[in-house]
């Protein structure tokens, strides 16, 4: 599966676009939409490059298909393209490895259509232990695409 239109659009939504390297909220060196790292595996550094929005796009398109294929890899259950979608979103800001070691990754693999799913989602609301309010929001939003 591929993410879609529509996934693509609230990945980049909540990611926002920055042309120049900033510290994300885990104190982390970001830049474009959210991304951390480059194609080649290098981390961004905060003496980095500023970037096109079209440059920008390009970086997040090759960067999401490793998300893609990796949240492939990881559920073993039958989804659709918007419980699919909404697991890319959540992987493409927490990490493949959060979402590999995950209760919601465990559950949408016992059951996808498990309404208590809402809430695994929900769980993911922290950076650096504090409650952040756009991802209150886009935990929300993405268990809304992933019900929808």
């Amino acid at each position: 599966m591929k993410l879609s239109q529509k996934g693509l659009n609230l990945l980049k939504k909540h990611e926002g676009f920055r042309s120049k390297p900033y510290l994300c909220p885990a104190n982390i060196p970001t830049i474009g939409y959210g991304n951390t790292f480059y194609p080649d595996g290098s981390k961004v550094t905060m003496n980095d490059k500023e970037l096109t929005s079209e440059e920008a796009n390009e970086l997040l398109s090759l960067i999401v298909k490793k998300f893609e294929l990796g949240v492939a890899k990881l559920i073993k259950s039958s989804v659709n393209q918007n419980q699919f979608d909404a697991t890319v979103s959540f992987a493409y800001n927490l990490g493949l490895g959060a979402l590999s070691r995950s209760t919601l990754l465990k559950k949408i693999n016992l059951n996808p259509s498990d309404p208590t799913l809402k809430k695994e989602f929900n769980k993911w609301n922290k950076a650096n232990g504090v409650v952040l309010r756009g991802l209150v929001k886009r935990r929300a939003e993405e268990a809304d695409l992933y019900f929808s």
